[in-house]
């Protein structure tokens, strides 16, 4: 048995409602399905031998993927960079999650949002994690707050959760001020826990309904006026490239 159809083995295994369920053949297939039930599954502990294998098997899935160290990219300005690319394989010291207010992550089977994508090639230990610091804290995160976790199966060290504002209708000054927030506490919690390099995704963008070109210019905005004061590296990470041709302009 490989490393991929024991894990999907060990997640069907733990529900009461996988009869039926049979393990495809293509290897996309499969992957699908194991993305799937690990979005679903509810953030408890899972067995040394499923957390070992899953190791195994992200690690080396994300090597095949490409890891894109910071060390190899050139600054746009002093202590900022420009990246498009997969964020869940870049090496530096902390990445940002664009979180909602659960901070557990995203149950939707194989969704395409960034919350997504962290939880499932971090693995199963982060979505636990953030379930044991939300019993601690008591209540939902609020807006424009950061927390920190371990990346475990990411190539960075430490992934900082925040839950940017989401916009219904029209942009407020609230708005505003609250992802302004957002980017402030990652700064911050980064400092304050010596880390060296971060990457911020395009936080409430997306599904949260932000405008990008605001978005950005707030992004660029805090992070240049935390540089004044503060020694750390960052970098903007985008996914799309119409916002890399926005941060290009704002950083030109």
């Amino acid at each position: 048995m490989n490393k991929l159809d024991f894990l999907i083995n060990y997640l069907l295994s733990e529900r009461n409602d996988a009869d039926g369920i049979e393990i495809p053949d293509n290897d996309a297939d499969k992957f699908r399905l194991y993305r799937s039930l690990v979005n679903i599954r509810h953030a408890v502990k899972a067995d040394d031998d499923f957390l070992q294998v899953e190791d195994e098997y992200l690690t080396a899935l994300t090597q095949s993927k490409g890891i894109t160290d910071i060390s190899d990219l050139s600054p746009i300005e002093d202590n900022i960079y420009l990246w498009k690319g997969d964020i869940t394989t870049l090496r530096c010291g902390a990445i940002v999650n664009a979180a909602n207010s659960g901070m557990t992550g995203c149950y939707l089977p194989c969704h395409n949002c960034i919350d997504n994508c962290i939880h499932t090639f971090a693995g199963v230990r982060l979505r636990y994690k953030c379930s044991q610091i939300m019993k601690q804290q008591g209540h939902e995160e609020p807006t424009g707050k950061a927390k920190l976790t371990p990346a475990y199966n990411l190539p960075c060290d430490y992934v900082i959760h925040t839950v940017g504002p989401i916009v219904d209708g029209s942009l407020t000054a609230e708005h505003c001020l609250l992802l302004q927030n957002s980017y402030k506490s990652c700064l911050e919690i980064a400092v304050q826990n010596g880390i060296s390099s971060m990457a911020f995704c395009c936080i409430s963008t997306g599904v949260f309904g932000f405008p990008q070109d605001k978005a950005a210019e707030i992004a660029v905005k805090t992070v240049r006026e935390f540089l004044k004061t503060h020694d750390i590296q960052v970098i903007f990470n985008v996914f799309k490239e119409e916002d890399y041709e926005i941060y290009k302009r704002l950083l030109g």
